[in-house]
């Protein structure tokens, strides 16, 4: 009987490194006949709710520091439990997946990603939309619907390309009211002018939305903004921040937006503040409200920052929740 141990394992990994510098290049290379792709897949994943086709689009996955990632405990304790998800040491991987529902009457995508351009030193890691949409074989001609969940860039600067125009130039931006009214307001700009991160936020909204605020149609919570797609209040994160329900055929799915940000740290711990929260005691509470919610529904849920393809459901985990992601499924 094989026994199996770390020693083992260390041994077979030094034998292979011994026999791999022991091996001439040129075997090597023989054997090599088809060079590495270099390049990863693209990032799409088809699902249905009832009638409706939906589509989720990597955006991509951006790393920073933990520094302050976690606004209200140790950075050690929150580091301690990134790495616990093996995450690289010291760093935090965030995911980005807007969603694309086909209703059949309309094709709406629900977030757009950072953009081209973004975060130039990520590397190519983020502003994938358009590509994986490509890849899709959908043109963004053809999206009838941009419909924002709130203003913070990774979900609203792909509505921009990379000279300026519209990325998506025959779709109707909808925006929250609440939020429109909360980052259009020169008052409430003034105010943040001591913070960095939300002095930044509000420069940033000006510059995507400066020009175009005509094409902008503002909506409200409880409401039906595209067929089958309801808004919901979501406070917290921002001001206006909305989550969706998506109904069609007795199937429902919450695109819970940024209820959480990364499950590996703030599902897990559920009272754990993001940085980017405005108002994270809000935040806190519609988190709970959120997840106990799901849970008790046994929901499908779809998060903006899960590992792609984004799709699973939450149950409750004593006074914490967990995640359980869906099985990839071959066929639509």
């Amino acid at each position: 009987m094989n026994d199996l141990s770390r020693r083992h394992l260390l041994a077979g990994a030094a034998a292979v490194g011994a026999a791999t510098a022991l091996t001439p290049l040129g075997a090597l290379t023989a054997r090599a006949a088809v060079p590495p792709a270099a390049t990863q897949a693209p990032g799409f994943y088809r699902y249905k709710v009832g009638a409706y086709e939906c589509t989720s689009i990597n955006d991509g996955v951006f790393l920073r520091p933990i520094d302050n990632f976690v606004s209200n405990v140790p950075k050690e304790q929150a580091q301690a439990e990134a790495e616990a998800a093996y995450m690289p040491k010291g760093m935090v991987a965030v995911p980005f997946n807007p969603q694309l529902v086909n209703t059949g009457s309309k094709l709406v995508l629900i977030d757009c990603g950072l953009g081209v351009g973004m975060f130039e030193q990520s590397k190519g890691r983020v502003g994938r939309t358009m590509q994986n949409l490509a890849a899709a074989g959908v043109d963004p001609k053809s999206v009838d619907v941009v419909l924002i969940s709130h203003l913070h860039p990774d979900h609203t600067n792909g509505i921009r390309a990379a000279d300026g125009s519209m990325a998506f130039p025959n779709a109707e931006i909808m925006v929250p009211a609440k939020e429109w009214e909360f980052w259009m307001s020169d008052e409430n700009a003034a105010k943040a002018q001591s913070n960095e991160m939300m002095k930044g936020y509000f420069a940033n909204v000006k510059k995507i939305y400066t020009g175009i605020e005509s094409k902008v149609t503002k909506y409200d919570w409880g409401k039906e903004v595209a067929p089958g797609i309801t808004a919901v209040a979501a406070p917290g994160h921002t001001p206006g921040h909305t989550t969706f329900a998506i109904a069609s055929g007795g199937s429902t799915v919450l695109i819970q937006s940024d209820v959480t940000n990364i499950p590996e740290l703030f599902l897990r711990n559920p009272d754990w503040h993001v940085a980017y929260d405005a108002d994270p005691a809000v935040a806190q509470e519609t988190r709970h409200k959120f997840y106990d919610m799901a849970a008790a529904e046994k929901a499908t849920v779809v998060g903006f920052h899960f590992a792609f393809p984004s799709i699973g459901h939450v149950e409750k985990d004593g006074t914490k929740y967990r995640l359980i992601p869906v099985a990839w499924n071959p066929v639509i």
